[in-house]
């Protein structure tokens, strides 16, 4: 492996790691200890949340990522023959379409709608209810892309 894949696929792994262990937090313990709290401060402290989040260093590593991720498949299609290139594709396509796509598609829709709810409007109690589970289930599935994309990712390196 040259020091370019190396280099790219260590940042891989670490970034995947990163943003794995960012969403595990939230899937066991954030989101649990937000749906504890009266649905009207667990949706102000949601929407703060994902104020904060969107000019966080998260994004910058989530992006990154991401980014790292686009540029680490298509160096590897053109390498595929050599030792753990394999492993590198596995893991981009692992987080571009677990972590990546599915925070697009899935959990951003979720968080624009809570924003454009009142904390304490007749139908946020059940809208809340329902955010906590499907958004919840959703970040899920993004933690164990992102963590699988990192071991993906530290057996190119180890190949």
């Amino acid at each position: 492996m040259d020091n370019f894949l190396f280099a790219l696929t260590l940042l891989a792994a670490l970034g995947c790691g990163l943003i794995a262990g960012v969403f595990f937090a939230f899937s066991s313990f954030v989101m649990k200890s937000l749906a504890r709290l009266p649905a009207g401060a667990g949706i102000a402290a949601m929407q703060s949340i994902n104020i904060v989040v969107l000019r966080s260093w998260f994004m910058a590593a989530f992006l990154g990522t991401a980014a790292v991720c686009v540029l680490a498949s298509v160096y590897s299609l053109f390498r595929l023959q050599e030792p753990g290139v394999v492993h590198m594709l596995v893991g981009s396509v692992l987080y571009l379409v677990g972590s990546f796509l599915v925070t697009i598609v899935f959990n951003v829709p979720r968080n624009e709608a809570l924003a454009k709810l009142a904390p304490t409007g007749p139908n946020s109690a059940s809208f809340w209810s329902g955010y906590i589970a499907n958004w919840t289930a959703w970040n899920h599935v993004r933690t164990v892309a992102a963590f699988a994309a990192a071991v993906s990712f530290s057996v190119a390196l180890a190949s």
